[in-house]
């Protein structure tokens, strides 16, 4: 507890007399976007930051607890997709006066639900590609444009995005996955701060080894 406060998943300033962070969960109306406790971005509000989420594609956005999303991010969801496998690209049945019917969905390129994990810090201005995973604990540096998969504890950066490195050794990485320690309670999570914290790694995987 700091300064005789609990942390509160369902306020929406988290920083008293900031208004340009907020936790995401609960501003959300959109029943397609699900987002963790504590995930917070650096704004006043985060829908805009999800385009073309379309109700008739059926996708969703997914974010785990704990992640951090900076300014400028852009999540882009399936409805940005034209159809590929024709002549023309071009989206006559969304436009008015047109002589056509949507297109099916197997004609469409539909790359299924957008998915980010717990503790992701997912830097300014990178943009989410439709339909990429993004394990836990990985970092998307700044300007980024996400295509593909990200694996969990992985740094990625730039357009297309690369892997940079992995964040801790595989060990370190296979503890984490099995500690999940976004799940555990407020309390729990408070006292663990030092390990969390802690840039003595070593330490920290004989720790959390001990509480496995």
């Amino acid at each position: 507890m700091k300064n005789g406060k609990t942390p509160d998943p369902n306020v929406i300033h988290p920083i008293a007399g900031y208004d340009k962070e907020i936790y995401v969960k609960p501003m959300i109306t959109n029943p397609n976007i699900i987002v963790g406790d504590f995930t917070y971005i650096a704004d006043s509000e985060f829908e805009s930051h999800v385009t073309h989420l379309y109700e008739w594609n059926g996708d969703k956005l997914i974010i785990g607890k704990f992640s951090q999303i900076a300014s400028g991010v852009e999540f882009v969801m399936n409805g940005a997709n034209h159809q590929m496998n024709a002549v023309s690209t071009f989206p006559f049945y969304t436009l008015e006066g047109w002589n056509m019917e949507p297109p099916k969905k197997c004609d469409l390129p539909l790359k299924g639900d957008t998915v980010i994990g717990n503790d992701v810090w997912i830097g300014q201005n990178a943009v989410i590609l439709p339909g990429v995973h993004i394990g836990d604990g990985a970092i998307i540096g700044a300007n980024s444009v996400v295509g593909g998969n990200v694996a969990p504890y992985t740094i990625v950066i730039g357009n297309p995005a690369r892997v940079l490195r992995k964040r801790f050794d595989e060990e370190l990485i296979e503890i984490l996955l099995q500690f999940k320690w976004w799940d555990k309670s407020i309390d729990e999570i408070n006292g663990m701060i030092p390990i969390l914290t802690s840039s003595d790694l070593e330490t920290v995987k004989k720790e959390l080894k001990e509480r496995l």
